[in-house]
């Protein structure tokens, strides 16, 4: 793409652009707008769903267990020799999966600390493209693989298109039996040494019922 193009749609300095090239910077991220779209998350149902997951087993979105569970769903990401969709870096929210799943692996033990009962990221890849992302990251966490986006289709979820496909935009979810729980709102690092761990509340007592978000 070019630099008047990039320009355009980041809303960055053809000069500034140069620079950070220059400099082998990583070019700022178009900021996705809140538009509502997961609005409707909070106080929902996860649907009783069994995903296949990058450690060879399957996991049961309906049956989670007890504790609060972080799910976090991303568009897709990118493996090395392999191209992204045209356009990926300008697209608001796209860029940022590789950086995201370096953040939760960096902080896993923090979430445990603070209440989290385990953690899983989910896209609509299949499952032996996301063990290679896996095993490349070192997760100490499964993938877990929507090729269908069924999850997408029972929470009604906010999507994308690029490259011809339809995607799921990042969102993060902290699912708890008995409890309604608020979407953490879409963290877009920059810079993988400079991810944040997304911040959870210190876990209440032991709660029943059904796994909520």
């Amino acid at each position: 793409m070019r630099v008047g193009e990039l320009a355009r749609r980041t809303g960055v300095t053809v000069r500034a652009l140069r620079y950070y090239e220059a400099a082998r910077l990583v070019v700022p991220l178009p900021r996705p707008p809140d538009d509502g779209g997961a609005a409707h998350l909070p106080g929902g149902r996860l649907p009783d769903l069994v995903l296949p997951a990058t450690d060879g087993r399957t996991v049961g979105l309906g049956a989670l267990g007890p504790g609060r569970t972080v799910l976090y769903v991303y568009p897709l990401s990118g493996r090395p020799g392999t191209d992204l969709p045209d356009g990926w870096d300008t697209i608001p929210g796209a860029r940022g999966c590789t950086a995201e799943a370096c953040a939760f692996r960096n902080h896993h033990d923090d979430l445990r600390t603070v209440g989290a009962a385990r953690v899983y990221g989910l896209s609509s890849q299949p499952r032996e493209y996301q063990r290679e992302l896996a095993e490349r990251l070192r997760l100490p966490f499964a993938i877990l693989s929507d090729t269908g986006l069924a999850l997408r289709e029972a929470l009604d979820l906010p999507t994308f298109t690029a490259g011809g496909r339809t995607l799921d935009r990042r969102l993060t979810m902290i699912v708890q039996p008995g409890r309604d729980r608020a979407r953490l709102p879409p963290r877009l690092p920059t810079r993988p040494a400079r991810c944040r761990s997304p911040r959870l509340a210190p876990a209440p007592g032991p709660t029943t019922g059904g796994n909520r978000t």
